[in-house]
Formats: C-alpha cells, sequence, structure tokens
C-alpha cells in the first residue's frame, strides 16, 4: 500500500514525531485525522497545518474514538503514549493505562472499522539492557521500565490483532530520536535538555559515567521509515528497528553540544539514575534496510544544528513550556 492521498489517522500527532509525520503525509496528499489531548503535545507544532481534522481526546475516551474511527481511515499511526521512563517510574498507572489500554481501544476499532493498515511505534527500550546489538529477532527481553514494559505489552497485542483478527499491522522500534519541535523537561530526552542547559550556559549534566552509548536518529530520517514500513507489503506484523546508525558516546554528545553553543560551563558528571541499567544500545539495522530500504541520512551534526536552530527561536516560550513537558 503505497501511502499516497490516503485518509489517514495519527494519534499523538502534536508531539516532535507525530507532527513531523504529518507534515509528511501532507506532502504525499493525504488526508489527515489527529487525535492529542495535548499532555505532551503542543497545539504549535500543528498551527501552520489548518487542513487537518484535530480531535482533542484522550485516546481512552470510547465514545469520542467511536466518532473518530467513524471518518473511515485507511492507515493509522499510533503514536500516542505516555512518554517516557522516568515518567512510567514515578506514574506506573497512567503509563499502564496509556499505553496497554490505550493500543488496545484503538486496535479494536482498527479492527471494527475495516482499517487497511496499522502502524504501531514501539521502542528500543523493550530491548532492556541487552548485550551487544539489538537485533528484532530476540526473544528474550528484560524491559527494566514500566514504559518499556507497556510497549513490549503494545506490540503482543498488535501481533494478537494481526494473528487472530486479521488485521494488517507493522511494528518499529523506535532510537533515541530527536529535532525541533521538542521541548526541554523532566520526562525529554537528553538532546533538548543538553541543549537548552548550554544554552542558558550552565554545565551538561550526565547522569552515568559519559560512556554510555545511544543511537540517535533525526526525526526526518526516524518518519522516511516509519513510511516505508507502513508500505510494506510483507508479512503483517513484522518489527523493525528505526535509527540513525551510528551509536554515540552521551560525553561526546555533550562536548558536541557545549562547542556548538559556545557553552563554557563544561560537563558534570552525576551518578547513574536508578531505574537506569542500561549502558549501551546499539540495533542492528540490517532488517529495515534490507527489507525496507532504509538508510538514514542526517548525521548527528547536521541534525544538532537544526534542532538548536529551532530550539534558539523558542528560548523566550521555553519556561513556560517546562512543567508540561
Amino acid at each position: 500500500m503505497k501511502i499516497q492521498n490516503r485518509n489517514v489517522l495519527v494519534t499523538g500527532g502534536a508531539g516532535m514525531i507525530g507532527s513531523h509525520l504529518v507534515e509528511a503525509l501532507l506532502d504525499r496528499g493525504c488526508e489527515i485525522s489527529v487525535i492529542d489531548n495535548f499532555s505532551s503535545g503542543y497545539p504549535q507544532n500543528i498551527a501552520e497545518y489548518p487542513n487537518i481534522r484535530l480531535f482533542n481526546l484522550d485516546i481512552s475516551d470510547d465514545e469520542g474514538l467511536d466518532e473518530v474511527f467513524e471518518n473511515g481511515y485507511d492507515v493509522v499511526f499510533h503514536l500516542a503514549a505516555n512518554f517516557a521512563n522516568r515518567n512510567s517510574v514515578d506514574h506506573p498507572e497512567r503509563d499502564l493505562l496509556t499505553n496497554g489500554l490505550g493500543i488496545l481501544k484503538i486496535l479494536d476499532r482498527c479492527r471494527r472499522f475495516d482499517v487497511s493498515r496499522f502502524t504501531y511505534a514501539s521502542s528500543s527500550c523493550v530491548y532492556g539492557n541487552a548485550v551487544g546489538a539489538m537485533d528484532e529477532a530476540a526473544t528474550e527481553f528484560d524491559p527494566g521500565t514500566p514504559y518499556a514494559m507497556t510497549k513490549l505489552l503494545g506490540e503482543q497485542y498488535t501481533r494478537f490483532y494481526s494473528d487472530y483478527h486479521g488485521l494488517s499491522t507493522v511494528m518499529l522500534r523506535y532510537f533515541n530520536c530527536y529535532g525541533p519541535r521538542e521541548f526541554p523537561g523532566k520526562y525529554r530526552n537528553v538532546i533538548p535538555n543538553f541543549l537548552y542547559t548550554a544554552l542558558c550556559g550552565q554545565p551538561l549534566k550526565i547522569t552515568g559515567n559519559g560512556e554510555e552509548t545511544r543511537d540517535f536518529c533525526y526525526v526526518t530520517d526516524l518518519v522516511n521509515g516509519t513510511i516505508l514500513a507502513a508500505e510494506y507489503q510483507g508479512e503483517s506484523a513484522e518489527i523493525f528497528n528505526i535509527s540513525g546508525g551510528r551509536p554515540t558516546r552521551i560525553l561526546e554528545l555533550a562536548e558536541k553540544i557545549n562547542d556548538l553553543t559556545g557553552n563554557r560551563d563544561g560537563i558534570a558528571i552525576e551518578g547513574r539514575r536508578t531505574w537506569d541499567h542500561v549502558v549501551h544500545r546499539q540495533p542492528s539495522t540490517c532488517k529495515a534496510e534490507d527489507y525496507l530500504g532504509y538508510s538514514p541520512k542526517t548525521s548527528l551534526d547536521v541534525g544538532l544544528k537544526n534542532t538548536l536552530a529551532w530550539m534558539i527561536t523558542q528560548m523566550d516560550d521555553i519556561p513556560a513550556q517546562m512543567d508540561h513537558a
């Protein structure tokens, strides 16, 4: 199925990834509906797209979901989530309601309303502290946080609806996405938090020893991989890792950001967070390359420059957004 001129629903469409996905789908001539309760998404992320149908709705709202799905969708991209690890540690029940019950409600409406394709945004967190390259063929998991557990639960529900109900599905394990439209905050990723801290002229706090590695994926590459997966014509319920293709030490990342921003306050090494046991997150991307033709195009240096340029334009608004993020 080519994602061209389709009627598409994006849950979590006002988030950083979701809003970039909406933009890419509009470029493909799609008719777009967005569900977002703005618990972590932002109205301004999609304000420039007046032709979309926006439903300010929680995915636990049964009556509201029925109304949304009556529009009849070809494809559903499910990105709505209680994000992410630390948030889930602090609020495990909310995490389960959104990431567990929420996906179940979306999947069941995809079945009932004859959606042709369901695309699920899972997470590399499901691998836990795996040793070596994280491969989609893995059968043993040590998730470690409620968020990782519920993202894995979402995969199991997706597979059930594929196997039992015949729903056409595909799943994506995202690795450390970053880019414009993600505000810094308590529960946000390292890159927006480092950039904002550096712009404020403060030391970048590394929770660990700095030798930890993550594979950072620029948002436009991740969105491209998501659409390629949605168009995949192989067996249902396949899983694909989507990453930037190059693990980076956190110390190297901090140094890059300090250099890029001219921050002279340096780096502060702090102890590892009690819930964070993942030292290295190293994906295997062979499957996405072979099956989808996926190839990330954006280097970390270019992605950081793009993200910094956006954040500079938002500096006056960020303090008001910090609690929301």
